[in-house]
């Protein structure tokens, strides 16, 4: 597909997907929103993808936020509306089943500070900086950014970060593990590469049930957590990649994993 907003790009089944509009730093407009909505509907089914890296067009941001002047003509209804919607763009990133990593490449702000944490890991530039400035506008981050943010660095630095509206650069989003990464801007794209290569020559299966088994569980209570990740490892067990993983290993050699 052919968009307005953002650029893809398919190569040894690793999908880039670059937000760009780099006059308006990256900002998340609802046109972009939709965009990357049906863009994620497609990783989901599309099997010749194996991965995601999200980045930002530039060097200057990531996203750096929402569009403002979308945002200010927002009323009670359509705000309500508007949240449901990028709630919606994120929660289908975080369950696409493939391995999504964030390379943060500058400015990570409010929306595009949501768009990271939705990603199942996230790489950041060395010059990078990451925040939720909402209340500065007077609202809150309405794309999960309240609840991923507490899960990601507990309850006492989210709500520093929220309540001020401050920026952390990279060095302090790693030590707090709001990122799992830092690297040289010049290295970000084949960190983030090398990444998912490493984590794609696992069985798909396996990485698809580990993904859902964290993403759900996290929202369950721990005795349906591992109810859920009980029933995943018995259907894996059935599988055609768990009976090559498992002979390769024996072998000495690499798996040869089919996907089935």
């Amino acid at each position: 597909m052919k968009f307005t907003n953002l650029l893809t790009e398919i190569r040894d089944g690793i999908l880039t997907l670059t937000v760009n509009r780099p006059r308006e730093l990256n900002a998340l407009n609802a046109a972009t929103m939709t965009e990357l909505d049906a863009v994620f509907g497609d990783v989901e089914s599309d099997d010749t993808i194996g991965g995601v890296i999200v980045t930002g067009a530039g060097d200057k941001a990531f996203v750096a936020g929402a569009d403002i002047k979308e945002l200010a003509r927002e009323t009670a209804t359509s705000g309500r509306e508007s949240s449901v919607r990028g709630q919606g763009v994120m929660r289908r990133i975080e369950l696409c089943g493939k391995p999504v990593v964030a390379a943060i490449n500058g400015f990570a702000l409010g929306g595009g500070m949501e768009l990271a944490l939705a990603c199942h890991i996230r790489i950041a530039a060395e010059g990078a900086r990451m925040g939720l400035p909402e209340v500065k506008l007077g609202v809150i981050p309405g794309y999960g950014g309240t609840q991923r943010l507490a899960r990601l660095v507990g309850k006492g630095r989210a709500l520093e970060l929220i309540l001020t509206g401050g920026m952390v650069d990279a060095a302090e989003a790693h030590r707090i593990g709001l990122v799992n990464r830092v690297s040289p801007q010049d290295a970000l794209l084949p960190t983030a590469k090398s990444l998912i290569e490493e984590i794609l020559a696992n069985g798909p299966l396996a990485t698809r049930y580990a993904i859902l088994a964290v993403e759900r569980g996290l929202d369950s209570s721990l005795e349906l957590g591992l109810a859920l990740e009980t029933s995943l490892f018995g259907l894996l067990c059935a599988t055609e990649d768990m009976k090559e993983g498992m002979n390769a290993f024996l072998e000495k050699r690499s798996p040869r994993f089919g996907g089935k």
